[in-house]
Parts: structure tokens; sequence; C-alpha cells
């Protein structure tokens, strides 16, 4: 693509990008009053998150304000550019750089806000709501709030219907989150921030989901036994297997979680051309491991003749129900 600054930008075969913005010259902010821009769902507006994006792919996100500029190693550029101007459009710093304006999805904001402590990456978002099963509507508990970015994807899974109590028991990281969970989510009325420990307890009942982003979540089992529905799910993530094999072993003692999984995720992008596809030199591997489990029964452990109806014993000797021993197993 040219980027000399002379004329339309021009790209393979011929395409021309007529947003592209040239010898741009900042407008008065009295003008911008006098005719304002009128609402389109496909350019930017004041206060939009924008995604500028450059040659080499690198990713800078900014907040557009009327009269305001935009700094980088590449040059400036005025927000005034990209107000009423079409998202996804071309637009030019003053050295001549050009940038891809879009507005950023929800991975793309987690990878740019500004973090405290560590965060969930858009990898595993997508699979805790897929493997929790949020959905919309449903009562979400989460502990652990961290920097925002795993309650904005069960936020934006519950819907307005829905709600998220998050239980933290650090009060200093809030403010930074709560901003963040702000900046990407339009409507926050259905978050509720209890300032306590998840290992304490959990006062609600009747809960869908329990989603965890906590170091010990053994340590909060016996409360989510009791708030989850029966059929509720419940999911950890933990960076660790020790800290897998910890929980793992707790659920199975406490007896009230079946169907527990235990997996990681591992993301590989691939470079595709006209004269070769291979995977690309680097790939997001290990980030953390997830753990999901339903709230069921405990598990009765002897058999139920095929005639007997009545309800079974759970504690007691003998094989599990459905499981055959050496001695009547078919040939």
């Amino acid at each position: 693509m040219d980027e000399s600054g002379d004329g339309p930008l021009v790209a393979a075969k011929g395409v021309q990008y007529p947003s592209l913005q040239t010898d741009f010259q900042p407008r008065q902010t009295s003008n911008l009053n006098q005719n304002p821009v009128q609402t389109d769902k496909n350019q930017f507006q004041v206060g939009d998150l924008a995604l500028l994006i450059d040659r080499k792919d690198r990713r800078y996100m900014i907040t557009l304000v009327e009269g305001e500029t935009y700094h980088c190693h590449l040059g400036q550029l005025f927000h005034d550019q990209l107000i009423g101007h079409n998202i996804g459009g071309w637009f030019r710093t003053d050295k001549g750089h050009i940038l891809l304006g879009i507005h950023p999805s929800l991975g793309d904001f987690v990878r740019q806000m500004p973090r405290g402590p560590q965060i969930i990456y858009p990898k595993d978002l997508g699979n805790i709501i897929n493997f929790a099963d949020i959905f919309p509507g449903a009562t979400v508990i989460e502990g652990g709030l961290g920097s925002g970015a795993l309650t904005s994807a069960l936020l934006r899974a519950v819907g307005n219907t829905g709600k998220v109590i998050n239980y933290e028991i650090d009060e200093a990281v809030l403010p930074k989150a709560l901003r963040n969970i702000e900046r990407i989510n339009s409507d926050t009325s259905n978050l509720e921030v209890k300032i306590a420990s998840i290992y304490e307890g959990i006062s609600e009942r009747n809960i869908d989901r329990v989603v965890l982003d906590v170091p010990e979540p053994w340590q909060a089992l016996a409360g989510i036994g009791d708030a989850l529905v029966m059929g509720g799910i419940m999911l950890s993530f933990v960076p660790t297997i020790i800290q897998v094999q910890k929980l793992v072993l707790a659920m199975e003692e406490d007896g009230r979680f079946q169907m527990i999984q235990s997996m990681e995720t591992l993301l590989r992008t691939w470079h595709i051309t006209e004269r070769s596809v291979r995977p690309d030199h680097r790939m997001i591997a290990h980030s953390g491991f997830l753990t999901t489990a339903v709230r069921c029964d405990p598990k009765p452990y002897r058999r139920v003749p095929v005639e007997d109806q009545s309800p079974v014993e759970e504690q007691g000797s003998g094989e599990p129900v459905g499981e055959s021993t050496g001695e009547d197993s078919e040939e």
C-alpha cells in the first residue's frame, strides 16, 4: 500500500479508500456545536472507544474527545479526524503514517485496558462463557474482580435480564476494575460488588452459575454447594495444575459435584498467503486451567435392582450405581 501521503491510499488491485483523511485541518469546537454530526452507527461518535492499528499490526486504544490530539511515535492524530467519519476507515498522522480505525472488541479492550492483577485473556474468556454455560437472564456469582475483564464478559453474556454478583476482598482494586467495566459495558446496573471473602460463604441461594478466579477455590466449595441451584454449573480458573488437583480432589470429597472436567486452551493462528500456508511463529499457549463441575445429589454407593424403585442409600459399601463388578459382568 502507498503511504507516501500524496493522493488517495491505494491498495492491491486499485481499490481506493475514500475515507482516508489527508490534509486535515482541526475544526473549531464552536463549529462542531453549530453543525452537530448526525448519530450514525457506521461512524465514530464523541466518547467512543477507537482502536488504531498500524501497518505492523500494533494497536492503540483511545477515547474520542472533541479537540483532543493523540500522540505516538507515528506522529499526531486529531480525534476530530475520526469523529463523524466511518468506523473501519483509514486515517493519516501528521507524519504520513496511516492507521486503521475500528471499534475495539471485548478481546481488544482486554489486551489494551489498564491492568492491576493478572487478567484472564480473551482465549480463556470465550471458553469460560461456553463451558460454564452462561446464558441471558442467568444469575452468576463471581469470585474475584481483578481488572474487570471476566466481569465484563459475564455482564455481556447474562444481558439486561441477568445479574452478576461479585465477591472481592481487596477494596483497592475496585476503582480501576470498575472504570474498565464501565468503559466496555454501557449498562452496569446489573452488577453488584460485595467486599467479602467468597471462602467464608455465599449468602445468595438458587444461583445459576458460579465462576471463580481465586487462588484457593477449594476453600469456597461449601458455600458454592449451598448456593447453586441443582444442575447449576461452577467453573474455576487457576494458573497451575497443582491447584487443579487440590480442587478436583476437594470436589470429589464434597460429593455434591459431578461431571468434573479440567482443560486448558492453546491458541495457534495461521499465516496464509497465495504461496504458502503455515502456523504463525508465535502462539498463545498456557495461561491457565479451567475446571467445571455440575451441582448434583451425592453419588449412591450400591446397585438398585430393576424392580426396586425405592430411594437409594447415599452411604454404605459396595459398587457405585450403574457400574458392574467382575462377578456379574457380561461376557
